[in-house]
């Protein structure tokens, strides 16, 4: 099941990261551009690609990894039907009426083909519930599902951030109930959303469209099916509420207002969470952040409560969204400003400043020796390379040196491409093979990570003007750093995961802090890159 997962969310992060240079370059060129004007917060045209480069990543990957199910095949095909009908309306624009015929064609493929559908309706019917009332509450459940995401998508990484929390849930839970069909397919997406999600952070070079956002509502929809489905799992179906989290209670709660003021429900406005918090005062990134923190909340609740009765998580529930809705009422009434802060930190103090002006040059000075000597060092560590391992090493390696010879202007994504999945292959490698059960080789390889981790906190901390710039995905990485390890329950076969999480994030930090830093050395990056992979596809035959 571990190697099913890792290369589920592996494969994806490539894939769309491989995607995304050439759907942004050409663009324009296929109407894919996102225009400034009416409730829009940019000011000149972004591509709308992220849908397409991430969704097809992810899709890919599960089509290659997933095990053999019969929910698997219907769970495809909609998906397609959805990032089909969503990438035609980013190029066109559809009328609602049209979008609606795709998001009904495929639910009819996972409620028809599929036999997926609600199980249980609360305080009725514990399991087995008719069809005359299970099939119209789970056409209604997946097409809100689809659009809450997509209503959501009003602020730079804000959507896919939340998606991201939300398939981390189910991903836990079904590694809790051991359904590894569930847990290989929200892999796929975590890896796709990665990679997006790098180009989506304030400031944002890209936006996933409309194809981006109704297929992770309506994956996320038919995933927290799948967990409620009493033949399958044994959580109840309200859980899928808070896994879902904020898009879905922010779309009710908007409709409610628009209803109650007459309105029809369906007419855009600026009642969404995101818009009440960025009128309280808080900049755009806080605002994403503290949304990241309340969808955090309310998957963690998922987790608390998975054993817990429908009465008493919808309690829950309700009881959430009405404390957090009273407070911006509260806030609102009393004309009360959450924040005055700047972007900048300035450092009073003289001696302090001095030091900091030090630490902002050295630091990523000493990263810049001490993570290529950890990456070219670790090639070495596994005791043996799986010949997959090899041939997959060897196949990105053709892609990222084709990639630094024909398209030079796209560069750093291959080399942040090669960096990103060759440093992943060699911590999974040194995990699965053993050999960092020998003691000295443990202590240096996790000696020179927290000499990497420290000195990726000090270049953050003390970064000057434009050099680095911290983003909510970057607070979102730390999260996971930090809470993965920390999960209870952990079978003898997933700690691997937990460590190698917090050992790639640490990486990809320092990739990230080189790459922006040092841009004008992205060639000698690029060898590092090319050496991992190289290195892993001649170990594989040795």
């Amino acid at each position: 099941m571990t190697s099913a997962v890792f290369f589920s969310f592996i494969t994806s992060l490539f894939i769309c990261m491989a995607l995304i240079p050439p759907l942004q370059l050409n663009a324009g060129r296929w109407s894919f551009m996102d225009l400034p004007g009416g409730r829009k917060v940019h000011a000149n045209p972004i591509p709308r690609i992220g849908g397409i480069a991430f969704g097809s990543a992810a899709l890919l990957s599960i089509f290659f990894w997933v095990p053999q199910d019969p929910a698997v095949g219907p769970v495809l095909l909609s998906a397609l039907v959805i990032l089909a009908f969503g990438i035609w309306d980013d190029r066109a624009n559809l009328n609602y009426k049209v979008k609606l015929i795709g998001q009904l064609v495929a639910v009819f493929a996972v409620v028809i083909v599929g036999d997926i559908r609600l199980e249980q309706v609360p305080f009725l019917y514990d399991e087995n519930a008719p069809l005359w009332l299970a099939l119209p509450l789970t056409v209604v459940f997946l097409v809100g599902a689809a659009n809450a995401v997509n209503l959501s998508d009003g602020l730079d990484g804000l959507a896919g951030g939340l998606a991201f929390l939300s398939f981390a849930g189910i991903a836990y839970l079904a590694y809790l109930s051991h359904d590894t069909t569930v847990l290989v397919l929200a892999a796929g997406f975590l890896g796709g959303l990665l990679g997006f999600l790098r180009y989506n952070t304030y400031p944002a070079r890209i936006f996933m469209g409309d194809a981006g956002s109704q297929l992770l509502g309506f994956s996320m929809g038919v995933l927290v099916l799948l967990l409620s489905d009493p033949s399958r799992n044994p959580f109840p179906v309200t859980i899928g509420l808070l896994v879902l989290g904020l898009p879905f209670l922010d779309t009710i709660a908007v409709m409610g207002q628009r209803l109650a003021k007459g309105r029809s429900p369906f007419i855009g406005d600026r009642n969404h969470v995101h818009h009440k918090l960025l009128a309280l005062g808080l900049s755009h990134y806080e605002a994403v952040i503290v949304i990241y923190g309340i969808q955090a909340v309310m998957v963690g609740l998922a987790y608390l409560l998975r054993w817990q009765s429908d009465a008493l998580i919808l309690t829950m529930y309700g009881t959430f969204a009405f404390a957090m809705f009273a407070l911006f009422v509260a806030t609102e009434r009393g004309g009360i400003l959450l924040s005055e802060s700047t972007d900048g930190r300035v450092l009073s103090d003289t001696k302090m400043a001095r030091i900091g002006l030090w630490l902002s040059d050295m630091a990523p000075r000493f990263l810049a020796v001490v993570v290529p000597l950890f990456l070219i060092a670790n090639v070495f560590v596994p005791g043996h390379v799986p010949m997959d391992v090899g041939y997959a090493a060897l196949g990105l390696f053709a892609v990222v040196l084709g990639g630094l010879w024909l398209m030079p202007e796209y560069r750093s994504h291959f080399v942040r491409g090669g960096l990103y999945v060759g440093s992943a292959f060699l911590m999974y490698m040194g995990e699965q093979s053993g050999i960092l059960d020998i003691w000295p080789i443990y202590v240096t390889q996790n000696t020179l990570l927290a000499v990497i981790a420290i000195l990726v906190l000090l270049s953050m901390r003390f970064s000057r003007g434009n050099r680095f710039q911290t983003t909510p995905l970057d607070y979102l990485m730390v999260f996971f750093a930090l809470i993965v390890p920390l999960l209870p329950e952990m079978r003898a076969d997933m700690p691997t995961l937990s460590i190698l999480a917090a050992k790639l994030i640490v990486l990809y930090f320092s990739f990230e802090l080189l790459l922006h830093t040092f841009a004008d050395r992205v060639k000698q990056f690029g060898l590092v890159s090319l050496w991992i992979l190289f290195g892993l596809g001649v170990r594989a035959w040795l």
